[in-house]
């Protein structure tokens, strides 16, 4: 069977192209611009294309036809109507990506099944997530075709970690807070439910789906069976790390507000996705995929993840803009307390 995948080489992607190199059944070929060669497994075809040029792409693939393409990278509506075009016809099945955020906020029950309402009033992110569902799914009713919709939520590897407040160049400069004994703001309380997926987890889940006819038409959401707070994520970190966890905790509106400041989109990221308590109900997946369990829990994929990052430390860049910005909003929140305190006396 043959499968092309479309990026290929991110967190997700990157779990599921491995458990493939080791299948014989799969054939697979990743359609990217070639970037991180080195890290792909053997016996996975590359195809060195930029996807956004559709006139090349469809040169380079004309002839070819697949069992299953994954777009890994389209992230509104003229992606997946591109997608629609070049593969309309030359797929069996088309697995669109989309993400667990697009489920409504807050969702009338925490426990979240593929039937929950999307709608995300915060993020536009997750609303053009939606659209994109939209778009195929009426394509599926339409003219049959063979879409799968997949829903991740917080989905990490080695090469990262999930963090709920952190800057544009990613979550490093909270470790290094945490190294440096300093305070790292932890949104609301810390007590939200949150699910968090080692990628090779997620895999069993994807690869299940992939070739499987019951799967045509369905939208599904691949999560672990683990349901952690942030505190307990933030905690399970510092004691990987050896350190003291000096949580500070802050209102995720104020958080939201603050944060547009400095171009950091904690409206979307915080208040329209990881501030709502969510527990992932994934008994529809689970009939198609038994096998999809929680193999690496998170007190083991963090110390994985930090074994990595800290020992390939010149692939991470320091963010002294959102360490100032942690220590500004901290001495601000601390600033107002002692004030109200100090006006109640």
């Amino acid at each position: 069977m043959k499968a092309l995948f479309i990026g290929g080489t991110g967190t997700i992607s990157m779990g599921i192209i491995k458990a493939l190199a080791k299948d014989p059944i799969w054939e697979v070929y990743l359609l990217n611009r070639g970037n991180r060669k080195d890290e792909v497994p053997e016996g996975i075809n590359q195809i060195v294309a930029d996807i956004g040029n559709e006139e090349d792409v469809a040169k380079k693939l004309e002839g070819m036809n697949f069992d299953v393409v994954s777009d890994f990278i389209a992230f509104d509506v003229s992606a997946v109507e591109r997608d629609y075009r070049l593969f309309k016809g030359k797929t069996k099945q088309y697995i669109f990506i989309s993400s667990a955020s697009a489920y409504a906020k807050p969702a009338a029950s925490y426990v979240i099944t593929e039937g929950t309402t999307l709608s995300n009033p915060y993020w536009e992110y997750s609303r053009n997530k939606i659209a994109c569902e939209e778009f195929l799914m009426e394509k599926y009713r339409t003219e049959g075709f063979p879409v799968t919709i997949v829903r991740p939520s917080h989905t990490y590897d080695e090469r990262s970690l999930p963090m709920g407040v952190h800057g544009n160049k990613g979550f490093y400069q909270v470790i290094r807070r945490m190294q440096e004994g300093k305070q790292v703001i932890i949104h609301g309380d810390g007590s939200s439910l949150w699910a968090v997926t080692f990628n090779s987890d997620f895999a069993i889940g994807y690869t299940a789906l992939m070739g499987n006819r019951h799967a045509i038409g369905e939208a599904f959401q691949i999560t672990g069976d683990e349901i952690l707070t942030w505190n307990q994520i933030y905690q399970t970190i510092a004691d990987a790390l050896g350190v003291e966890l000096k949580p500070y905790y802050v209102s995720s509106d104020f958080l939201a507000d603050v944060g547009e400041s400095k171009g950091y989109d904690f409206r979307g990221g915080i208040i329209g996705d990881k501030a709502v308590s969510v527990v992932f109900d994934n008994s529809k997946l689970k009939r198609l995929a038994p096998n999809m369990t929680t193999n690496i829990p998170f007190q083991k994929g963090a110390r994985l993840a930090l074994n990595y990052i800290l020992s390939h430390k010149d692939k991470y860049e320091e963010d002294p803009e959102f360490d100032d910005f942690c220590d500004k909003v901290i001495a601000a929140c601390e600033k107002a307390k002692a004030e109200v305190i100090a006006e109640l006396k």
